[in-house]
């Protein structure tokens, strides 16, 4: 029965797609889960191509006992690029064989070789290739030396070459790829200029020109006359067969979820008046077939208008004008809730069922876009990337007050996700208001995977905000000091921003603003950095920001500028980066993992000194009596899509005797036990500590806690529940029920995509004798209570 369930799941494949449900190295950690001898059954299964029958597999596993000659490719192999740079088309080539990723030898490597490895990345085909570790030397091992490929293969495993792992090459000849900047159609994602017909070489951009005094001074524009570039050029639309559907395209396109109705006979008027008016030239412009648009026709579902059918100019042979006797089509847009202006508060409450929408986006480095997470059961899931589309990505953005989807993303592009996958094969038609309202499957019956989560890029309202801030003195476009633009005494004028109280959530904001993706650093001390000329004052201070401003500007900051310093040394900097990493606690280790130890004092002269023990523990008679501990495993994910480093480099590293390491953060996670209602009645924490590897290459840091990701994202940060400080000091506790509360990277001391996730509770019982934790979750993976966040009923 398990040879028979291993061969569904392998044989089970999305050929429309064009991936598998479960690829060779899952099947590999499927086996390995059952005790098998992971190893020798894969080599075995992957000689049996095409896929054989039951009885067939039997013989191959009797045979594969057999050693064997020489390690046999398998028909699918997971590469990816890695150089210096943020150009994902060219690096340094490296396969994923048996959990490990390694590189390839140059040897025999030639453009057909590299053509059939950028195929496999998604790439159209290669442009050419390095030898001699062009792009560096890689670490681990060469896993294929003299690859021949015919170029046909659509994998690299599939090519000839020595084996698996036989190579006579040193990482100085590593081989590296560049690949056509195109991707394959429908690879990674599917974008609005890729879903467009050959109109879509033409139909280019929207936008609505204002046409009433109320309308220009709105910030984002809702309202107008409809303008398409077409070939290059701003023409203006016909109103004549002009429809709502049409309007919720174009609204769509701008940023807008929904459209509105137009008081079409004030229009009227106004272009009649305008037309009579020798001072306009609308009379001689509207008679000319050049200034419009004929004809346009939309369902209402299409991403763009170039999707619909759009007329340019009267049929042929026709000579009337284009649009006799209409005018300019005009359409209103009702702005999402974010892109709303401010009114005043209320006194009534509307329910929060109604506020918060059932789906949102995560880890997304820009507005509107992110992995998209829906609400079911009160506990948040993925939805996987089968059957993901425009359409269905669209209803998703004008759910969450965003426009249509330009760009529906597959394969974790913007992250993993942790927990559920919700949903599979969503086919939305495009006039559904929400995302539940689609047909689709359940996540967990057809085999995906998070590594197949779905995401969307939205279109958003341009607010105007980019041109608001800029960076200047930087060693390159994505650092420098931050400069916005602010009025004073009426008028608008540039300076700097004073950096009392700067931190990652003010950064975060200013390289959102500047289009840059995330911050990575949030900088105080500036004074390396040349401001612009004329605007070195200070002219912004005291700022705080949430986090999920669209701009500085509407970030909480003092009225008149108060500031210890008014220029040069003291102005904020930030340093961003398009990709961060996402830290996740492990919920269900800590809560299988948790007990109660009564440990010697003498044995904890190290964790006393490291201020891992409660203030009581300072006035007992040492060494005699002891301290009782709450112990637990942690298990630290990464989600992101780069690397956790260290806040400092290795020279500002902390060493400590006792342990013998180094403490690169010294409060990496707060562990604390907490009342119901939030008070605080036991604490402790543990610091990120290094061990120095004396064989680490100069050039590159040492491990250090580095939470990488890829493949191995599920084996980071593992710290078990024997090593000191990994508890909380309950000695002065007594019985009762408890929330069991771990903060990870409490203080944001490292810039990360996502801190919504950081937290991690428990329910925690604790008779005086014993403990039981339970309902373990991380903070943002059920639905928040119109209640405290600390009551009873939230955890």
């Amino acid at each position: 029965m398990f040879v028979e369930s291993v061969y569904k799941s392998h044989t089970s494949l999305d050929l429309e797609q064009g991936r598998k449900d479960i690829t060779d190295f899952q099947l590999k950690e499927i086996l390995d889960n059952t005790g098998c001898l992971a190893s020798a059954v894969l080599e075995v299964t992957m000689m049996c191509s095409p896929p054989p029958t039951l009885s067939l597999l039997l013989l191959c596993l009797l045979l594969g006992q057999a050693p064997l000659s020489r390690p046999q490719s398998p028909g699918t192999t997971k590469l990816r690029l890695v150089g210096p740079g943020n150009r994902p088309e060219e690096g340094r080539l490296e396969v994923l064989y048996q959990g490990q990723w390694g590189t390839v030898c140059d040897d025999d490597f030639a453009l057909q070789e590299a053509t059939v490895a950028c195929r496999q990345l998604g790439f159209e085909g290669a442009l050419t290739w390095a030898h001699s570790a062009k792009y560096g030397p890689g670490e681990g091992p060469i896993w294929l030396d003299n690859v021949r490929c015919a170029g046909t293969e659509s994998s690299l495993g599939q090519c000839g070459s020595n084996g698996w792992g036989v190579s006579d090459c040193s990482h100085s000849e590593d081989v590296g790829v560049v690949c056509q900047p195109q991707r394959q159609r429908g690879y990674l994602s599917e974008r609005v200029s890729n879903a467009l017909g050959p109109q879509g070489r033409r139909l280019e951009e929207v936008r609505l020109k204002p046409i009433l005094a109320s309308a220009k001074r709105q910030n984002p524009v809702t309202e107008g006359a409809v303008e398409v570039k077409y070939e290059g050029h701003w023409r203006q639309v016909c109103d004549q067969g002009w429809t709502r559907n049409n309007s919720k395209v174009v609204c769509g396109m701008l940023g807008f979820p929904s459209e509105a109705p137009v008081n079409s006979h004030y229009y009227r008027k106004v272009w009649n008046s305008k037309l009579r008016d020798p001072r306009f030239r609308l009379k001689s412009l509207a008679q000319k077939n050049s200034f419009w648009i004929h004809r346009v026709n939309c369902l209402g579902t299409e991403p763009h208008i170039a999707s619909c059918q759009v007329q340019v100019a009267p049929a042929r042979g026709k000579l009337q004008p284009a649009c006799l006797g209409g005018m300019h089509a005009v359409v209103s847009c009702v702005a999402g809730p974010r892109f709303r202006p401010l009114k005043a508060k209320s006194g009534r409450k509307e329910p929060r069922a109604e506020q918060e929408p059932r789906v949102r986006l995560r880890s997304g480095a820009q507005v509107g876009e992110g992995r998209v997470e829906v609400l079911k059961n009160r506990q948040w899931g993925t939805v996987c990337d089968h059957g993901w589309n425009l359409i269905s990505a669209s209803v998703v953005c004008r759910q969450l007050g965003f426009g249509s989807a330009r760009e529906a993303l597959f394969g974790a592009q913007l992250g993993q996700g942790l927990g559920l996958i919700h949903l599979s094969e969503v086919r939305c038609k495009g006039s559904e208001r929400t995302l539940s309202e689609c047909p689709s499957l359940e996540g967990s019956h057809n085999g995906c995977q998070h590594e197949n989560d779905a995401a969307v890029r939205c279109n958003v309202p341009n607010m105007g905000f980019q041109n608001q801030v800029r960076l200047a003195g930087g060693r390159n476009p994505q650092e420098g000091v931050v400069e916005v633009q602010v009025e004073v005494n009426g008028v608008r004028r540039w300076g700097t921003v004073c950096s009392d109280h700067w931190g990652l959530n003010e950064a975060m904001v200013t390289c959102r603003q500047l289009g840059l993706g995330f911050a990575s650093h949030a900088i105080k001390d500036t004074w390396y950095w040349q401001a612009t000329a004329g605007a070195e004052e200070v002219v912004m201070s005291g700022v705080r920001c949430s986090g999920t401003e669209l701009a500085l500007q509407q970030c909480q900051r003092h009225g008149p500028v108060h500031c210890s310093h008014n220029t040069g040394r003291g102005s904020a900097g930030v340093s961003c980066t398009d990709s961060a990493p996402d830290l996740v606690m492990n919920a269900q280790l800590v809560q299988e993992t948790a007990y109660l130890e009564d440990r010697p004092l003498s044995q904890l002269y190290c964790a006393h000194e490291e201020n891992c023990l409660s203030k009581s523990a300072d006035h007992m008679d040492w060494p005699y009596g002891h301290r009782r501990l709450l112990r637990f495993s942690s298990q630290i994910f990464n989600l992101g899509r780069a690397d956790f480093r260290p806040k400092t480099g290795r020279h500002s590293w902390i060493w400590h005797q006792c342990h013998m390491h180094y403490h690169s953060i010294e409060v990496f996670t707060h562990y604390d036990l907490l009342t119901l209602n939030g008070s605080k009645v036991a604490e402790g924490h543990k610091a990120s500590f290094c061990l120095e590897d004396t064989n680490c290459p100069a050039a590159a840091l040492c491990m250090c806690q580095l939470w990488r990701t890829g493949s191995d994202r599920w084996l980071l940060g593992h710290l078990r529940h024997d090593i000191d400080c990994q508890w909380v000091d309950i000695t002065d506790v007594g019985p009762g029920d408890y929330i069991f509360q771990v903060v990870v990277n409490p203080k944001y001391e490292v810039a990360e995509s996502d801190f919504s996730n950081n937290m991690m509770q428990c329910r925690c019982k604790y008779n005086g004798h014993q403990v039981w934790l339970h309902n373990c979750h991380t903070g943002d993976s059920y639905e928040p209570m119109q209640s405290s966040p600390w009551s009873r009923s939230s955890v």
